[in-house]
């Protein structure tokens, strides 16, 4: 973390990779608020060929990795080669994907810009796409070289998209740390961008991901703490996706963790105060959003990629800051949750 100028970043394109060709995939959002400034500190990459891909999750998907293939086998780009991904969560999802498939496996770094990518999607080597609804349905598990975090990047982003960030920094505290819950709820969504805070807040984010995603790399155990929010999130996100009206991540994830909070309680795990916490402060800073379609919402839920032969899977809290996995929910414990979060915004 850090200043990218006074990073390790130089020296590792100089002298790793000083022979490769780099290649850097942004979106239209980064193409105009984060190259120049990339390329202005680093004139080495000037050379670099600059490919673009359509901003948004509804362009996660199989045919924009194709286009992209295509693309680099024109390029001659080879195994030897780099991929610089520049950009939120999107952009690192896809381009680490991108990067494990072509000519089976060539090296990448990530430079998240979004607080998103920062604290949650460019760590941890989860990279894929999406299929239908069905949120990354597609995709392996590959570790980035390096990721590089400067938090001077989050002066480019309007508030939801900080907000959006820090729905996975909540929980990242409800998981696993009340002192990171009580740090981030005593602040306000209004807070400078450049504030030094904002780098204290991040480091401790990211450090929670790091140490479990270190403990069990490819989510045997442990690691599934951090789908909390997840299972029904994920549902969220890929109904409001098909019904055209497309949600960020983090907001999904916020309503998510509103109704897993609520399983949690109905499970007996969960003291009805701090449920009624966690939902109150949810519930000021995400709005509510309409899903009429219960049984296909309940249909998306299903089909979720941590579920298995015994059913819907999710991650409930104990209480804040200590969470448990692997518990199975019934359907109707399911469509009661759900009505739950109906109600919260009724």
């Amino acid at each position: 973390m850090g200043n990218l100028e006074a990073s390790s970043l130089s020296s590792l394109l100089t002298e790793k990779y000083g022979n490769a060709r780099k290649v850097i995939l942004v979106d239209e959002n980064t193409h105009d608020n984060c190259l120049e400034y990339l390329i202005t500190a680093f004139p080495g990459l000037e050379e670099a060929e600059v490919m673009l891909l359509p901003a948004g999750e509804e362009n996660k998907v199989m045919e924009v990795c194709f286009q992209v293939w295509e693309a680099l086998s024109e390029y001659h780009i080879s195994r030897s080669d780099l991929v610089i991904n520049l950009g939120g969560g999107v952009v690192t999802d896809m381009g680490g994907f991108i990067a494990s498939i072509f000519k089976r496996g060539i090296d990448f770094i990530n430079i998240p810009t979004s607080l998103l990518g920062m604290v949650d999607a460019a760590i941890g080597g989860k990279n894929g796409v999406d299929l239908g609804p069905y949120k990354n349905q597609l995709g392996v598990f590959n570790h980035p070289k390096a990721i590089f975090i400067d938090s001077r990047f989050l002066s480019t982003l309007p508030s939801e998209e900080i907000i959006n960030g820090v729905a996975e920094m909540l929980k990242h505290a409800l998981i696993t740390s009340l002192d990171h819950w009580n740090e981030l709820t005593k602040r306000s969504l209004a807070i400078d961008h450049d504030a030094p805070i904002w780098n204290k807040l991040i480091e401790d984010s990211v450090a929670i991901k790091t140490a479990i995603v270190q403990r069990d790399p490819t989510e045997k155990g442990e690691r599934k703490l951090l789908n909390f929010g997840h299972t029904i999130g994920h549902g969220i996100e890929g109904y409001c996706l098909e019904n055209e009206m497309p949600i960020a991540h983090g907001h999904a994830v916020a309503l998510g963790m509103i109704a897993e909070s609520h399983l949690s309680f109905q499970k007996g795990l969960l003291s009805e105060n701090e449920l009624l916490q966690i939902v109150d402060l949810l519930k000021s800073w995400y709005h509510g959003v309409e899903l009429s379609d219960k049984s296909r919402l309940n249909n998306i839920i299903l089909n979720d990629k941590k579920n298995d032969h015994l059913g819907i899977k999710c991650v409930l809290l104990n209480k804040i800051g200590s969470a448990s996995f692997d518990h199975l929910i019934s359907e109707e414990e399911l469509t009661t949750s759900l009505d739950y979060l109906a109600s919260v915004y009724a």
